[in-house]
């Protein structure tokens, strides 16, 4: 299985990645690994989406990458953001 993620940081951003393992992906975001989100620490995994095919998830997430997935992401997490406010 693929995986999509969203991670929401301290900061109030949304990070969106993608992964074969989201176990270990997680753990190496909530340590700080991950270049693009240790400055945002701590991390909270608020959502993910499984996908059979690599192609299908890495799509996935470009999309929602782009300003119409951020809308989207702004509507269906619309809860989530707004407790810190702020997206990217």
């Amino acid at each position: 299985m693929y995986y999509v993620y969203l991670l929401k940081l301290s900061n109030g951003d949304i990070y969106k990645g993608s992964t074969m393992n989201i176990q270990n992906r997680i753990k190496e975001h909530e340590v700080g690994k991950v270049r693009s989100t240790k400055h945002g620490l701590p991390v909270i995994l608020i959502g993910y989406e499984a996908y059979q095919l690599k192609s299908d998830a890495l799509r996935r997430e470009k999309f929602l990458k782009t300003t119409e997935g951020l809308r989207l992401l702004r509507q269906q997490f619309r809860d989530i953001i707004m407790k810190t406010g702020g997206v990217a």
